[in-house]
This record gives structure tokens, C-alpha cells and sequence, in this order.
């Protein structure tokens, strides 16, 4: 099964955060083979980090909040709020088989939130930039309710373009990289 995770900072924790940076990577590598996407957001406009995603494939969604909650930024106060959702890897890779690489080009967390009726459960024709693309979906995956995809794209609006906006109760668009060692 596979999960959208997305720890969002709580204000003024970047110091902390750095602090535990390795201890977040050691966290990690410990799922290395189950992650398909991962990274932090920044605020926009800067290189402040603001949160961080983790798409993961694993056995069911007890095993994800264990994922989620046991990493230790959670542990120790980085994150102001977790969302951590069912997702549908429509595109069937991970980021680090994405064709266009880890590098080059602005890359964006592109986070649509359900209004009514299922919205973009396909993947949009003509988008060789997609990094991972798929539908948030309740525990149980009979409820839609969103998309989330990684996006490489010359600016946020652009980024935007990947959903049909009318059909979402919200969007959000936050600058991302690709995470991990370096």
C-alpha cells in the first residue's frame, strides 16, 4: 500500500531541525527500499525548509502511521502537523527513476485537496515533467480525496497546471527537492 506523508514545520524549528538532520537521514535508510518520493518543501521565495514528504509503499496504514509518527523531527517537535493519506502511484516509478534526473530545473510539491466528486485520476496527457502523480485516497482507498504530485516546472502556476483547478476545494504549491544523502 502506498502512502502520501507530509510533515509540515512548525515555525521557527529549522534550527532543531538541522540539529536532527542525520538522525532523520539514519531514520530513512531504514525504508530505503520502500520510498518512492522524497524531500523537503521550502517556504516560498526562500531556502527556508517548510516540510517534508515522503511517499512510501508500506504493508498497511498501521505501518505508515508507525513511519510517520516514529521519525524524529515528529519525535522531538519539528512538525506543527502531519497529513498522511493512502496514495495511487499512477505512475508506476520513483522519483529516482524520473528521466529527467534528481537535479536541473525548479521542482514543486503540487497538493490538491477533494471537493465532490473524484478529480484527475488519470495521468495528464503531455507530462513528460512529472516526478510521482496519484490520487490521496481514505485508509480503506474507496475515498478520494485529493492529488499529489511532484512537478518539475519553470514556476508555480505552471506547477499548478498539472490539476484541474476548478475541481479542488484547495491547492497548495510548495517549492520541493529531491530529499536524501547527498
Amino acid at each position: 500500500m502506498e502512502f502520501f506523508c507530509y510533515h509540515r514545520d512548525r515555525p521557527g524549528s529549522t534550527a532543531l531541525r538541522m540539529e536532527l538532520l542525520e538522525r532523520h537521514w539514519s531514520y530513512m535508510d531504514q525504508y530505503e527500499k520502500e520510498l518512492i518520493a522524497r524531500g523537503p518543501t521550502f517556504a516560498p521565495g526562500g531556502d527556508a525548509p517548510s516540510g517534508s514528504v515522503h511517499i512510501v509503499d508500506l504493508p498497511d496504514p498501521a505501518a505508515a502511521r508507525a513511519f510517520a509518527f516514529d521519525e524524529p523531527g515528529y519525535q522531538a517537535g519539528v512538525y506543527r502537523d502531519v497529513l498522511l493519506l493512502r496514495w495511487r502511484n499512477m505512475l508506476g516509478r520513483t522519483m529516482w527513476d524520473f528521466p529527467g534526473g534528481r537535479t536541473g530545473g525548479d521542482r514543486y510539491l503540487v497538493l490538491g485537496l477533494g471537493a465532490g466528486a473524484a478529480a484527475d485520476l488519470t495521468v495528464p496527457p503531455g507530462r513528460d515533467d512529472l516526478i510521482a502523480y496519484g490520487p490521496l485516497l481514505s485508509d480503506d482507498a474507496t475515498t478520494w480525496l485529493g492529488t499529489a504530485a511532484l512537478v518539475r516546472a519553470p514556476d508555480a502556476d505552471t506547477a499548478r497546471g498539472v490539476l484541474t483547478v476548478e475541481r479542488y476545494a484547495d491547492i497548495e504549491i510548495h517549492p520541493w527537492e529531491c530529499g536524501g544523502r547527498r
